[in-house]
């Protein structure tokens, strides 16, 4: 996503338009509208970036920025996997180079914390079936594996999301269980919204910041927002926007209970689905 920031910057500077500066570079206007706006980023040519970049007269130093990341793009297990749809990609593109991760959810636990029982039985609900089914489940597993390799979670979860019964009361029992067991890793903390703490201090709050803060090197901080849509996703990482949702998340988290009483709802509920 920084490449299409980039490569937006360089335009308006040159106060060109899409169509421009799409023929100075040689390409479609198509082309250039889907390198600012990131919408797949499986298809991103380093040459391509360096004809856009060069078409709206950056530096030797911009141009050659832009190309380097680029080319350091690599192409994870999702790249092509039937079971990530386009929309989905950018998003675990960027988990897969963040450092961090904060999740509000007032529906569903989120992928990067569910069982297979749980995950199957979400995706049954959705109308998937098949072998597309066990795809995708095999997909959100393997999203998991970044918790091992140190993404640093914060998830603040709906009290609605523990009494949903998504599957039947087993799998529900077997989904907070492992919720209970992950919350303890020194990597992630799980809190809970209660019903007794009254409305939400953000209405109808469900979203994701994720990024990566790195002084030394600003080209590899990145920090974004994820919404996600019925069969698409909105990325926002406009500054302001990416600083307003931190403080959407700061004011649920100072409202939800701490990770110890958490850990406590989280065991009342999974008691209530066992007995």
């Amino acid at each position: 996503m920084q490449i299409a920031r980039g490569l937006v910057a360089l335009r308006e500077r040159a106060q060109l338009t899409q169509v421009q500066a799409a023929e100075r570079a040689g390409c479609s206007k198509a082309t250039v509208s889907r390198y600012e706006e990131w919408q797949d980023r499986r298809t991103v040519k380093w040459a391509t970036v360096k004809a856009i970049a060069e078409a709206c007269d950056a530096t030797d130093e911009e141009r050659d920025a832009l190309v380097a990341m680029a080319k350091d793009l690599k192409a994870g297990w999702w790249v092509g996997n039937p079971a990530v749809p386009p929309w989905l990609d950018p998003l675990v593109s960027f988990e897969a180079m963040a450092a961090y991760e904060r999740i509000a959810v007032t529906t569903f636990v989120p992928g990067l914390l569910q069982t297979r029982a749980y995950a199957r039985a979400v995706l049954r609900g959705q109308g998937i079936d098949g072998e597309a089914l066990e795809l995708e489940v095999d997909a959100r597993m393997r999203r998991q594996e970044r918790l091992a390799e140190g993404l640093r979670l914060w998830a603040v979860l709906d009290e609605s999301v523990l009494r949903r019964v998504v599957g039947d009361e087993q799998v529900m029992a077997e989904q907070l269980a492992h919720l209970q067991e992950v919350a303890r890793r020194p990597s992630v903390d799980i809190q809970i919204l209660p019903f007794q703490s009254g409305p939400p201090a953000v209405t109808g709050a469900q979203f994701l910041v994720l990024g990566r803060d790195d002084e030394r090197d600003p080209r590899n901080t990145m920090a974004v927002v994820y919404l996600e849509l019925p069969r698409r996703g909105v990325y926002l990482d406009d500054p302001e926007d990416v600083t307003a949702y931190k403080d959407m998340f700061d004011r649920l988290r100072a409202q939800a209970a701490g990770p110890t009483q958490s850990i406590r709802l989280l065991s009342t509920a999974r008691q209530e689905y066992t007995r």
